[in-house]
């Protein structure tokens, strides 16, 4: 099996993942998690980098394991994935997802997200707390997720589903790798505001696009 797809994909869901590390659900976590790596990095950037990597490497773990679940859930049904009906239901799911996060409704979902600081310096418990935080937040993300994951369940090919949330993942961990990294070195950092909730609705924009052009694609091949 290899890789399919338009390469620009991959840039696609890393830039995706990178706004969606700016939106409400994830911004304010940054902190937390940031706060854990620099208590135990001891002041050294090198270990401050690669106790982040470990970190988002968890959740990348995460979203892949859950992209290569969606492609095999998807060739389940052999032919059946490429039916339009099943592109006509990803389209309106992902649609759904979009419309819900201009606020018109919610899913309620919760997240109390709670990390421990000056712990021992593992690089797997960073790893391992990457992989709990990825379903700890996967709930907020549910809009965005679940949009990438109803199109995964229409493809066939395994790598590229993994790859693709692999590639979302590291995008919305670049800021962690960053913060993990430099600490206060960064500045210019803007603080939690409105300017999340544009960000927010800028993705949900192209969520629904993205459901639309299911949608209209499914129809045009009945």
């Amino acid at each position: 099996m290899h890789l399919s797809g338009n390469p620009l994909d991959f840039i696609f869901a890393f830039f995706g993942g990178l706004l969606a590390s700016l939106t409400p659900c994830v911004y304010p976590l940054i902190p937390i998690s940031t706060g854990y790596i620099i208590g135990n990095a001891q002041n050294s950037r090198s270990r401050g980098f690669f106790l982040s990597l470990f970190y988002v490497t968890g959740i990348a773990i995460t979203y892949s394991s859950l992209g290569i679940l969606a492609v095999l859930t998807g060739r389940l049904f052999g032919e059946f994935s490429v039916n339009p009906v099943v592109n006509l239901i990803a389209g309106i799911l992902i649609l759904i997802f979009g419309i819900s996060m201009f606020d018109l409704f919610n899913f309620n979902f919760t997240l109390n997200l709670k990390l421990p600081v000056h712990r021992k310096r593992s690089y797997f418990l960073a790893l391992l707390l990457g992989l709990v935080s990825g379903f700890m937040i996967s709930p907020c993300l549910t809009p965005i997720l679940g949009s990438i994951l109803a199109y995964l369940s229409t493809t066939k090919n395994v790598f590229y589903g993994g790859f693709l949330l692999l590639s979302f993942s590291y995008g919305m961990g670049l800021i962690f790798i960053l913060i993990g990294t430099f600490g206060a070195g960064i500045t210019g950092l803007p603080k939690p505001g409105r300017w999340m909730v544009i960000v927010k609705k800028v993705c949900a924009a192209a969520l629904v696009l993205a459901g639309l052009y299911f949608i209209f694609t499914a129809l045009r091949r009945f």
